[in-house]
């Protein structure tokens, strides 16, 4: 799952479980990837929140288990790039 407005991007892992980039180390349902995308697309697009515009955050960090303050800041920090796959490690025949 990918968006126009940021490079953070949700990737399927199996079944129902997404990996989002900007929650490292975090397993979610397909409905909470969709809303951490959504995070991450409103707070590209912004400047920066509003009263009603932290209100709304705050209510779909809620299902993510954040404050919108946590998932702002963590939108802005992470930066994980799922898109590539990890490159298999070549052993040394030494």
């Amino acid at each position: 799952m990918t968006s126009d407005e940021t490079t953070h991007m949700a990737r399927c892992v199996g079944g129902d479980r997404w990996v989002v980039s900007w929650l490292p180390g975090r397993t979610l349902t397909g409905q909470q990837a969709v809303t951490a995308m959504t995070i991450a697309s409103t707070v590209a697009a912004n400047d920066g929140p509003n009263g009603a515009g932290w209100a709304l955050l705050d209510d779909m960090a809620l299902e993510l288990g954040l404050t919108a303050r946590e998932a702002v800041y963590m939108v802005a920090i992470e930066n994980h790039d799922y898109s590539k796959e990890a490159k298999p490690r070549r052993r040394s025949l030494e």
